[in-house]
């Protein structure tokens, strides 16, 4: 009966050992999730709205803590991006899994930049021209977070 309750311990030990190390596993500088990102021309997160002026879109290497990891499955996490304000950064490759103890760490990651927009009339997707006069803008809302796209992260302190 003993025997019985070793084995049994012992399997259940196999299967849940792996999901706990992954999620606290240590984070030493340098570790890298997705590929390496760039060290050209990196900005601070706070300053990304402000490199974006107007535009919708855009190429960029930021550096940031991380407040929290929203979904461990799929890389989702919030970056602290200064002011009160928060970039919500997922991984492209739906495939990588971040440890929940990045919480905390300064990051440097590199992707695409994305402010969400509301057009006239809730038509995303409609022809923009009507009688030669363009009928929708792309109207920023200060009020909605950067969405921000990550191919490589890099865990820096």
């Amino acid at each position: 009966m003993k025997t019985l309750r070793i084995i049994a311990v012992a399997i259940v030990g196999l299967f849940f050992q792996p999901a706990y190390s992954q999620k606290f596993i240590p984070l030493p500088h340098g570790m890298t999730f997705g590929s390496k990102p760039s060290n050209v021309e990196q900005m601070p997160a706070s300053r990304l709205e402000a490199f974006m002026g107007k535009r919708t879109r855009t190429q960029a290497v930021i550096v940031g803590k991380v407040l929290r990891v929203t979904k461990s499955k799929g890389g989702w996490f919030d970056i602290d991006a200064g002011k009160g304000k928060i970039i919500s950064a997922h991984f492209a490759n739906a495939s990588i899994n971040l440890p929940l103890n990045l919480r905390g760490r300064e990051v440097i990651a590199d992707g695409t930049a994305q402010k969400q927009f509301i057009a006239d009339d809730m038509q995303h997707f409609a022809g923009d021209t009507v009688h030669g006069k363009k009928q929708h803008q792309v109207n920023a809302n200060p009020k909605q977070k950067l969405i921000f796209e990550v191919k490589g992260l890099m865990v820096n302190k």
